[in-house]
């Protein structure tokens, strides 16, 4: 009786949760709370602002720029005037700008646009993985809540079985011992029913946790609705972009290098004090002006290395494109060969089901009027119960299957 007070007891609580909660739930609170997610979005942000700092560099620069020195000369000892003018005191204003074609320009804002979509593919990814991984747990928990659900039914079912069974025993209809053993098949119910509620209880609140939940109440989950496994096409694929976006940014970079061994050209302007203090020093305000250009000739072959690198990168993208592309189609395949074996074996057992639940239905009638024997009544329950369970198993593994493709096809 200990037992049925402690089921009876999980039963109603579970019941009083009138409150349940969906699988959108939990993936828009898992997304909402991951720091992953937030620290790619911080980086987009951040690289805006690069964006905004490469535009003002373009720009022309202002500043304010002093040097001050004196050279003493002590009883004939010093640096020399000749090269020191013994003082030299400078207060400038100085306005300088670098020129960019705008081919070279535009490459580098192609930098950090291609940096902000290797970004976006990242965050894609990560959404991609939260999503398999939540939903990979919900629909454990799901399986426990409908094996929890159909352990209370059969507990309900021998509970009603026991009552009638007993005043059968009590007219002498079935032996004593033909009732304890029915009576033990119903205690290790009791107890079966108690460990699905303590093992759903304890994936619900794991799933709290991989969700970011903060919350130790335990609800009731909706069934999982998974859209169908229909098959994206590869290169569309958030995956496959990855590599269409690591490539624009490699075909940049070598833009970039070869920009980096073109003609600069500069040009400067300045206004303020430059004296030595030697003569008319009240009169040494001006301003000057002028112009710089620097052409490379010659980097020791920095510039092909460079690129050499820059192949090599690439030729590593290709290698891992190719990988991907085999492995996805060789995945892909088996998960579908996967899907059909289990829903062809989920029809199967689900023939079993109609034939063991109309088995059960005859042995109840059978035993409520005393013409069976109630161990035969035990083994055809048994034989449904582990009918069942194999049916539950098989349609969590499905929707696992199906998670899966999705994964792979969003």
């Amino acid at each position: 009786m200990r037992y049925i007070f402690i089921i009876a007891f999980a039963c109603i609580r579970f019941a009083a949760l009138s409150q349940s909660r969906t699988l959108e739930d939990f993936v828009r609170e898992a997304q909402q709370n991951s720091p992953v997610l937030k620290e790619f979005s911080n980086q987009i942000s951040s690289n805006r602002l690069d964006s905004m700092i490469l535009r003002a560099t373009f720009k022309t620069q202002v500043n304010f720029i002093t040097s001050n020195s004196y050279s003493p000369v002590v009883k004939g000892y010093g640096y020399d005037g000749a090269i020191t003018n013994g003082a030299n005191i400078s207060a400038l204003v100085q306005a300088s700008r670098s020129f960019f074609t705008p081919a070279n320009m535009a490459a580098q804002y192609r930098t950090i646009t291609l940096q902000n979509l290797a970004l976006a593919d990242s965050i894609s990814i990560s959404e991609q993985d939260i999503k398999r991984a939540v939903i990979d747990w919900y629909i454990t928990a799901y399986g426990d809540q409908v094996t929890l659900d159909f352990n209370k039914d059969v507990y309900a079912l021998l509970q009603k079985e026991e009552g009638a069974l007993k005043k059968l025993t009590q007219s002498g209809i079935y032996k004593q011992t033909d009732y304890l053993t029915f009576y033990v098949t119903l205690q290790q119910q009791a107890l079966t029913l108690s460990q699905a509620q303590a093992q759903y209880n304890a994936d619900y609140l794991t799933l709290n946790y991989l969700a970011g939940i903060v919350d130790t109440t335990v609800y009731r989950v909706q069934a999982p609705l998974l859209n169908g496994a229909s098959q994206m096409e590869l290169y569309h694929s958030v995956f496959y972009q990855k590599f269409v976006h690591d490539s624009l940014l490699l075909v940049n970079q070598k833009v970039l290098i070869n920009y980096s061994y073109k003609p600069r050209i500069g040009a400067y302007t300045d206004a303020g004090y430059v004296s030595s203090l030697a003569t008319g020093a009240a009169r040494n305000f001006g301003f000057s002006f002028g112009v710089s250009l620097v052409v490379p000739i010659y980097d020791a072959h920095q510039r092909a290395m460079q690129l050499r690198k820059v192949g090599i990168a690439e030729d590593t993208r290709l290698a891992q494109r190719e990988y991907f592309v085999n492995q996805y189609r060789q995945l892909v395949a088996q998960l579908n060969q996967q899907l059909r074996a289990t829903d062809a074996l989920v029809s199967s057992i689900q023939q079993q089901i109609t034939y063991a639940n109309t088995l059960i239905t005859a042995n109840s009638k059978l035993l409520a009027a005393g013409d069976i024997r109630i161990t035969d009544y035990v083994l055809a329950l048994n034989n449904y119960l582990s009918i069942q369970n194999l049916l539950n198993q098989n349609n969590i593994n499905r929707l696992r299957i199906v998670n899966q493709l999705s994964y792979w096809n969003r």
